[in-house]
């Protein structure tokens, strides 16, 4: 075990990352030194099992795992769709659902029905670009924001935003609605290529257990 290299995850900060290791724990892979809240540490280890982590956010785990900083990552579809980064991603974790989803006021539908040129806003750009332009081939002004974007049908900013919707009632609460549906989300695992090559069998190991233990929880 002692000449082994060790496996680096990169896990998005916050519920993700929690119940990620909550699901490492049911397989026997633990840190005990990511547990400790008040810890200003970056790398995190378990030199026995020869693992480390470290936490990133969202957005930046795709980059870890593309460029070998991190062996495998875990982080929402979102993310891995709008990075589109060089990586494989090998396992759906079943956890953080939610929709992608072009949403706005009711009178928007029209607007999407007969693909008139529109304004979008939206956190996601690639996304809402890859949505309008190759599966409903309408044409779309596309504004990036990086705050509230429910705020741009309101202030007129744009006709419809492209964001994620789990309850759906920031929007309801705002006069907004979903009005389609682009794809189901939810947290994935994702590995660097080679890595994959190069620790194969401990990767394919880990993703089976996984798999294992995912299909023994439902």
């Amino acid at each position: 075990m002692s000449n082994e290299k060790y496996l680096t995850f990169a896990l998005g900060k916050g519920r993700l990352a929690n119940k990620t290791l909550e699901l490492l724990e049911k397989i026997g892979i633990t840190c005990e030194e990511i547990k400790d809240k008040n810890s200003r540490k970056l790398i995190f280890v378990n030199e026995e099992l020869k693992v480390r982590f470290f936490l990133a956010k969202g957005p930046d785990v795709p980059t870890y795992v593309e460029y070998g900083a991190a062996d495998i990552g875990v982080v929402g579809e979102d993310t891995i769709l709008e990075e589109n980064r060089n990586v494989y991603e090998v396992l759906d974790l079943g956890f953080g659902k939610c929709r992608m989803c072009v949403c706005g006021p009711k009178e928007a539908e029209e607007l999407l029905k007969h693909h008139e040129r529109i304004r979008v806003a939206s956190k996601y750009p690639n996304i809402a670009k890859e949505y309008f332009y190759n599966q409903k081939y309408q044409t779309v002004d596309i504004i990036k924001l990086n705050g509230s974007v429910e705020l741009g049908p309101l202030v007129e900013l744009s006709d419809v935003i492209v964001d994620i919707v789990e309850t759906g009632s920031t929007l309801k609460e705002n006069g907004l609605m979903v009005l389609e549906e682009i794809c189901p989300l939810s947290a994935r695992m994702i590995v660097n290529p080679v890595s994959m090559q190069m620790q194969s069998e401990r990767i394919k190991k880990l993703i089976w257990q996984l798999r294992e233990q995912l299909e023994a929880d439902i």
